[in-house]
């Protein structure tokens, strides 16, 4: 799932320098996340780092669009392409949400 912004944005900005991928900018309202450019953060983080320092946690998954560990893991490599990132097969729950049982167990709600 790429990740969004909701209406709840208090536009503190707070996300934006914590995208390893530049993929939130200022939008007319609230901040926005390029689905493009979102990685969810895997290969980079164990969770989504937009949501760890929103204050207001807003920044959530879109249940709309739902992208494999291994789409954005792919995605992260295309994007950042003198970077290297661990394999599929080695990521773990400190660079991939999809392992972290902290995300796990709360996706499970």
């Amino acid at each position: 799932m790429a990740t969004i912004i909701t209406d709840e944005c208090i536009n503190c900005g707070a996300c934006e320098p914590e995208c390893p991928n530049s993929a939130i900018s200022e939008g007319d309202d609230i901040y926005v996340i390029d689905p493009k450019l979102c990685t969810e953060c895997v290969g980079f983080h164990g969770n989504e780092a937009c949501q760890s320092v929103c204050p207001v946690e807003c920044c959530v998954p879109n249940s709309d669009v739902r992208e494999t560990e291994d789409e954005l893991l792919d995605r992260a490599v295309n994007l950042h392409p003198d970077q290297k990132f661990p394999a599929n097969a080695d990521l773990n729950s400190t660079t991939s949400r999809f392992r972290n049982p902290a995300w796990i167990n709360a996706s499970r709600g």
